[in-house]
């Protein structure tokens, strides 16, 4: 498969992404405590571009021993949301939030010395 040129490392600091077209592809390309994550930047809902959005710690709901409701706090886990409609995907496996079912394509990353590649 074809690869394409991303970024330099050095270029990509930890919660930035680079979109990058790949024949007829788009490919968001995030990079995150260390690691680089890919997917195809077409939302599975409406085709909005689901890489271009917000990037935020998954929310979470404190539940306390008796059941009752202790407020938010947010966790290590990272989405991003298409700006479209607000589809919200986990950052390390491109799932649907709503729909675990549901995922966006997932793209190998690679990196060569100081150059990130995606392979499309």
């Amino acid at each position: 498969m074809p690869e394409c040129f991303v970024a330099k490392a050095s270029e990509l600091q930890d919660g930035d992404r680079r979109i990058v077209v790949a024949g007829q592809a788009e490919i968001g390309v995030f990079c995150k405590d260390g690691a680089y994550f890919a997917y195809s930047n077409t939302c599975v809902h409406s085709g909005g571009p689901a890489c271009e959005g917000l990037m935020i710690n998954k929310v979470v709901d404190v539940i306390a021993e008796d059941r009752t409701y202790q407020g938010q706090v947010f966790s290590d886990e990272v989405h991003f949301v298409c700006p479209w409609h607000g589809y919200e995907y986990e950052l390390k496996t491109g799932e649907c939030v709503g729909d675990r079912r549901l995922k966006l394509k997932k793209f190998e990353v690679v990196q060569r010395g100081e150059d990130i590649y995606v392979v499309a």
